[in-house]
Order: structure tokens, then sequence, then C-alpha cells
């Protein structure tokens, strides 16, 4: 004695049903409310698909037997497996060879949109309107593609989109080749051009212009997905796909972003970087760092130096933030910049690390005098270029006999 028909009912069999029944009236009811056939018949279509994934199943039906469904979704208490249900489409494609999962994607396609943002649009988060075009059910069809009761399904396929032939590759052996159907074009139905839909032209969908609204949070970053759910290209008896929004951020001239830190280049002069300084910074919001270091405080070429705090916002906590690094390009002075007799005056307060030669005691048989002059790279290149051809005049590869 079973203990619920509610499976059985909507299968439209007995409960003492043969597995023979069950398949039967499951691919009736399918090919009548699969989605692609009636988009408005979703939930029916789901339901079939449940009841027949547990009364086909030995175990899962046993379960049902016993205790119901609720039985089914509590696992069977150890008797069966499986709480949860499979997708519907997956129980049609294994039921009907996988053609339905030929033809199409259980979900819409995602659209995919680029979206330009500034640095300081990540560090004080911004709001942006985008347009964008996706495909939408047409609404006066209901996603039929012409008017109610017109809508056949395909006598080539029997309704699912594919043929199925088969191919002999050897006495005994046999391959099975599936192609999508050159009648209905994989569509699985057939409609008269009259009862066409006057609105999509019989295409099920309508090309429709949407307005997002992009809110870009503080302390997102470079390549981030913002993602819209269920807003992408709709399809009958698919899930709409999503629209995907990837920031693309611009190149700043004074930042640049690494992780959650802000990193800038700073010039200070020789006397700057010897005597101390003190230099403005525009922040991303419109503040004012006044960078300082104090007399006495040596910055050489290459040096950094870093604010705490003062550095990107960190994503959904944005009260917390990165370090802002200086980097410091150390300028040195003009040749000949200060007369010579000055220079004497600005060595006896430098340092000097090796001992000063007196000029008139040099044994000139001793020393040979080098000057120093700039170094070319193109000369040098240029110059090297002639040895190598010295050492092999002609060039290209040198061949030889015996």
């Amino acid at each position: 004695m079973v203990k619920e028909t509610g499976f059985y009912d909507v299968l439209g069999v007995k409960p003492n049903a043969s597995p023979d029944e069950l398949k039967k009236a499951y691919r009736k009811l399918a090919l009548k409310y699969h989605p692609d056939k009636n988009p408005a018949e979703g939930e029916k279509f789901k339901q079939i698909s449940q009841a027949y994934e547990v009364l086909s199943d030995a175990q899962k039906r046993e379960v049902y037997d016993r205790g119901g469904e609720a039985a089914i979704k509590e696992g069977g208490n150890g008797g069966g497996g499986g709480g949860g249900f499979s997708s519907p489409m997956d129980i049609f494609d294994m039921f009907f060879g996988g053609g339905s999962r030929m033809r199409r994607e259980r979900r819409g396609k995602n659209i995919v949109h680029q979206l330009t943002v500034s640095l300081d649009d990540l560090y004080n988060g911004a709001t942006r309107k985008l347009a964008v075009q996706k495909n939408v059910i047409c609404e006066r069809c209901e996603g039929r593609g012409g008017r109610k009761g017109a809508v056949e399904a395909c006598p080539s396929c029997r309704g699912t989109g594919v043929q199925v032939r088969l191919h002999q590759l050897l006495p005994g052996m046999v391959q099975q080749l599936s192609t999508i159907c050159g009648s209905c074009r994989g569509q699985g139905q057939r409609l008269s051009h009259r009862d066409r839909c006057k609105a999509c032209a019989g295409r099920k969908i309508l090309r429709q212009k949407k307005i997002l609204e992009v809110h870009v949070d503080k302390g997102m970053k470079d390549g981030q997905k913002i993602v819209f759910h269920g807003e992408g290209d709709q399809e009958p008896g698919l899930e709409p796909g999503d629209i995907i929004i990837v920031l693309e951020q611009k190149t700043h001239p004074v930042f640049t972003r690494q992780t959650m830190d802000l990193i800038m280049t700073m010039d200070l002069q020789l006397v700057e970087s010897l005597c101390g300084f003190q230099k403005p910074v525009q922040t991303l919001d419109n503040r004012t760092l006044l960078i300082t270091s104090h007399p006495g405080e040596l910055i050489r070429p290459g040096d950094k130096k870093c604010v705490l705090n003062e550095g990107m916002p960190v994503y959904r906590r944005p009260y917390e933030k990165g370090r802002l690094i200086v980097h410091f390009n150390v300028v040195f002075p003009e040749a000949n910049f200060l007369p010579v007799n000055k220079l004497k005056q600005l060595e006896q307060y430098f340092p000097s690390t090796q001992e000063k030669s007196d000029p008139d005691s040099m044994d000139d048989d001793l020393y040979i005098y080098a000057d120093l002059e700039d170094c070319d790279l193109s000369h040098e290149r240029h110059r090297l270029h002639y040895i190598e051809e010295d050492f092999h005049p002609g060039g290209g590869v040198q061949c030889q006999t015996s």
C-alpha cells in the first residue's frame, strides 16, 4: 500500500505501473510540456521530470511508496540516497539520448561589457549608467513564435530537433550519429508562415535596450566583475543568462596601484634631499598631504618612504586603507653650476673616504692620466658592429670546404 500517489498522478499512471508504462507516460508528457514547445508550462515540465526521476529508480520508488515525497527530500532515511532532484533538462537529455543538449544550453548567453573607470572612481566609489542590448522573450506570442495552438512538433525529428541515424562500421558494429534536424533547423517545431507572430516574425525573441545602474564600490580593482544575475539574454525554455560588467581602469598621471598600495614618484633637487623639504600631494579624494623631510634626514636616489593609511581603501572595508609609497628621484644640478672656487668651500662639508693625492708629488712615469667622457651607448654598439665585421667579414653563415 503506497502512502501517497502524487507522483503517479502527475504521470497519469496507477501505483502498480510497470517500468515500460512509466517510460511511455513520461515520453508523452515530456514532449507535450517541454519548455521549447510550451514556455508557460515550465513548472509542469519540472513536476513531470521529478516524478519520473523517482519512479523510474527502483530504490527511490520504494522509498516514495513507504514515506511519500517528504521521505525522498529527506534522503529516504538512508534507503535510497539523494534528497534533491536532478535538472529537468538533464533527465530529458538522458531519456532522449542527449538531443536537447545538442541543440542548446540550459541557460541563455551571458552578456559581457567593459566599463572604463578612473583610479579616482575606484578610490571614491561611483555610479554609472550603462545601456546594453539583450534578447527578451516576445510578450505577444509568449515565446511560442506564433498563435497558440498553431505550433506543431516537427514530424521529421518528432519534436526533438535532432535526427538520429545508424551507420554500420563493421558487421555487427553500428555507430549512432545525431545531427541537427534539417526540416526545423533544430527547433523541434513547425510553424506556417501565416501563423507566425507579427511582432517577432516567429523568432520567439526580440531585441531590447536595457539601462543598468552600475555601482562601483570603493576598493574595487581593474578587471573585477560586477554580475547582474538573470539580466542576460532570454530564450524560451532556458534560464536567462547574466550581464557581466568588467571594470577597466584608465592610467592615472600620478599614482600607480599595487594591490592596496598607491605608488608615486617624487623628484627632489639635490639640496632638498640633503637639507629637507616640504612638498604637497593632492590625494584622490581632493585632500592635500604635505610630504615632509626634516633637515639632516638624508634622502638618497632610489629611496622610498611610505605614508600609512593613505593608499587604496580595502574593498568592502572602506575605512581600512593601504599605504602611499613614495619613490624618490634625486635630480642633480647641471655641470658647472658652481664656480670652481666655491666648490672648494662646498667640499669641506662632505666627508671624504679617500686619501687626497698631491699632483705635484706624482711621478709621471707611474701614472697615466685618463679623462672621463659621457658614454654614448649607440656609438658603442656601432663600434662593436665593426669589430664583429672584422672577425666575420661578409656576415652571415661561414661555409667551409675541404
